[in-house]
């Protein structure tokens, strides 16, 4: 579907943008991609390590609605990925999220709106389920801003929809590369609560499902990825046994903002939600139907204990887990740096 056609991602320098366009580089034909965003080294780093004239830069901020309708002139597709993430800054600088991941993302929709996109995919995380940061409450009105959207375009014009995906394995600010600093500088892993649990998503399922998106969504859908789950002490463990290192598990306790398990559906969103082999799709309630607020209920509707989350999905085994985390290239590249002799035996070749 990306043949021919011209892309837009915000946000696009990011973990993200870099790995789901060098993925539309290498699978399709496109005619642009244009990679919008604020820094202009990260767009010189990744210009030059494409090299690619289909690839187009533009510098701008999505605050600024005008300066993104501009840049969105000929698009086909969006993909809405720009946004403020980490927890500590939003919460120091509350309107500072506000200011991107409500008023950016509503540019965002109304510019596509504008110059008239086939399809968006707004880019959403499972802060904004049960939200308990700033950060996860901005992306909350972010999903709801995309659904009303989505809501007043039953019959017609673009299709908006979203997905929802947990911590990405190895992404800036995971715990991953954290603790493989800490193993190579011989200090103690900061493990925050030995029994908290988190989603393991490698980078490339999460493009995998944003592009499932683009080709599958329908007007107002929430797509969420289905993925495996292991406690953070396990997952410790496993890059401990990778390396060969026994460095201490140090127990920091539980960091402000932060929950015990991931959330990625509510027990509400799972009533109506439909389960698929990989994925979980929540259907956008049809118009602007006030019945269905205030006088109108289903009577086949019965409330469920649990939603979907990092504490009930599949649960890896620390040898799973290693050999899961042995799949990604940013550990690859790490073990190649470490001495081959102190690995475990079956991950030294």
């Amino acid at each position: 579907m990306f043949d021919g056609k011209t892309i837009f991602v915000t946000g696009g320098t990011g973990s993200f943008g870099n790995s789901f366009t060098r993925m539309v580089l290498a699978e399709h034909s496109p005619e642009r991609v244009v990679v919008f965003s604020r820094d202009e080294k990260k767009q010189h780093d990744m210009r030059l390590a494409l090299a690619d004239e289909r690839v187009q830069f533009c510098i701008g901020d999505i605050r600024d609605r005008a300066q993104v309708t501009s840049a969105m002139r000929g698009a086909d597709y969006v993909f809405h990925a720009a946004a403020l993430k980490q927890v500590p800054s939003c919460e120091f600088f509350p309107f500072e999220a506000v200011q991107t991941n409500i008023i950016g993302a509503h540019n965002v929709l109304e510019a596509a709106e504008e110059v008239g996109v086939q399809k968006l995919v707004v880019l959403s995380t499972d802060k904004a389920v049960y939200p308990v940061n700033a950060m996860g409450q901005t992306k909350a009105l972010m999903e709801k801003l995309m659904l009303a959207k989505a809501q007043s375009f039953q019959s017609c014009c673009a299709t908006f929809c979203g997905v929802r995906y947990g911590n990405v394995m190895c992404s800036r600010g995971s715990v991953i590369p954290l603790f493989i600093d800490q193993i190579k500088a011989g200090q103690p892993l900061t493990v925050t609560d030995p029994s908290m649990t988190r989603l393991l998503l490698p980078l490339i399922e999460a493009v995998r499902l944003v592009t499932f998106a683009m080709e599958n969504g329908q007007q107002g859908d929430v797509l969420v990825q289905k993925a495996t789950a292991s406690t953070v002490e396990d997952l410790a463990q496993a890059l401990l046994n990778l390396f060969g290192a026994d460095n201490e598990v140090k127990i920091v306790g539980v960091r402000a903002g932060e929950k015990k398990h991931e959330v990625l559906l509510t027990p509400e969103e799972m009533l109506r939600a439909e389960e698929y082999e990989n994925y979980y799709r929540v259907p956008c309630r049809a118009g602007r139907n006030y019945e269905d607020y205030f006088s109108r209920g289903d009577l086949k509707a019965t409330f469920i204990k649990d939603g979907y989350t990092s504490e009930n999905a599949r649960r890896l085994s620390v040898a799973d887990i290693e050999d899961l985390l042995l799949s990604l290239p940013e550990v690859q590249a790490e073990l190649k740096t470490w001495p081959a002799a102190t690995k475990l035996k079956r991950f030294a070749a």
